[in-house]
């Protein structure tokens, strides 16, 4: 169970908390109000490509949030690269990619998750912004997300929700580095108090009521999930065959990405849990699993899924959606080849 090592709760706990704050108290107005088709293109797809870390989602949630900004107006470039980011980059995956399967790894899928949303979307952009009528209705339409205001309850200085959110990024950091026991306990206490002393100044009882339900039910949500999945790839990977699994996803050749991206995009990967799979089920752990594939099936596998494309096609169309998923599965096959050349 070296997945749920002490370590890896370390993480998850302020994981949680950060995602919970999130979710509850910073509004995604703040982020989706640069994805219309008239704001700059390096600060739309800077947003786009970096939003997962900040608003959390998963490739569930991602979905109804990438049709709202798709009525109300975004480019259809942003919107994808948003669409594949979000999933991509999630704050809990990235971390445990980072603690589980290695910094190295965790370092390369935020670096290819970035260019490839921005890849993406730039390409989506080309293809379709003078495309259909289909789509014209969408880029002509304008951007009505609000935005948010200075101030926040009671006059509260806008900077106090980020500022919270801080704090909580820096317990994360402090908890998982690597610096002595004792001066860790030490940061992270001061850090967990300051964050707390914010909390009870500067939010309303319905906000922090509101901050521990998001926790609790993220928490209740994800970590049976985690437990479950983990025990279940546990004992699928003691009984995989190492052998035949060398043979797929041994090198980090064009054929293995590729077979990783496609299997990445069919499955279901409920958050969390691809890092369990790539890990043990498919053996990056143990070596049997080339650096390459490994990356190709982190990237393609969150973010993508069977009933994920069916609802793709229904918001954005079939050409649009045949264009993206090919582009997500082609882009996933060469980052892990890239990968691969590299870390070999």
């Amino acid at each position: 169970m070296e997945y749920l090592s002490a370590h890896v709760l370390t993480c998850l706990i302020p994981a949680f908390f950060i995602a919970g704050a999130i979710a509850a108290l910073l509004q995604r107005e703040a982020v989706l109000k640069y994805f219309g088709k008239d704001s700059p293109k390096w600060l739309c797809y800077s947003v786009a490509s970096t939003s997962g870390t900040i608003l959390a989602v998963c490739s569930c949630t991602i979905l109804p949030m990438f049709a709202g900004i798709c009525r109300r107006g975004a480019g259809i470039g942003p919107a994808t690269a948003f669409l594949f980011a979000g999933p991509a980059i999630n704050l809990l995956a990235v971390v445990l990619t980072a603690r589980v399967l290695g910094l190295e790894l965790g370092a390369a899928r935020i670096a290819a998750a970035v260019s490839m949303a921005i890849i993406i979307g730039l390409i989506m952009a080309a293809i379709f912004e003078r495309g259909s009528d289909e789509a014209e209705g969408t880029e002509e339409a304008a951007c009505t997300v609000p935005a948010s205001g200075g101030g926040g309850e009671d006059g509260r200085p806008g900077y106090i929700p980020p500022l919270f959110v801080g704090f909580l990024v820096a317990v994360l950091l402090a908890a998982t580095s690597g610096i002595d026991l004792w001066p860790k306990a030490a940061i992270v206490s001061a850090l967990v108090i300051a964050s707390a002393w914010l909390l009870m100044r500067y939010f309303t009882e319905m906000e922090k009521a509101s901050f521990l339900e998001e926790t609790w039910w993220l928490t209740k949500r994800i970590f049976p999930l985690l437990l479950v999945g983990t025990f279940i790839t546990g004992i699928i990977g003691y009984y995989l065959p190492v052998d035949l699994i060398r043979r797929i996803f041994g090198e980090s050749d064009f054929a293995a990405c590729l077979v990783a991206s496609v299997i990445g995009a069919l499955l279901y990967m409920p958050t969390l849990l691809e890092v369990p799979i790539v890990g043990t089920m498919f053996g990056y752990s143990s070596g049997a699993m080339a650096p390459g594939p490994a990356l190709a099936l982190l990237l393609a596998g969150p973010s993508m899924s069977l009933p994920n494309m069916i609802v793709i096609w229904r918001i954005i169309g079939s050409k649009r959606a045949t264009v993206y998923i090919t582009l997500v599965i082609i882009l996933s096959t060469l980052m892990g080849m890239i990968y691969g050349m590299v870390a070999s």
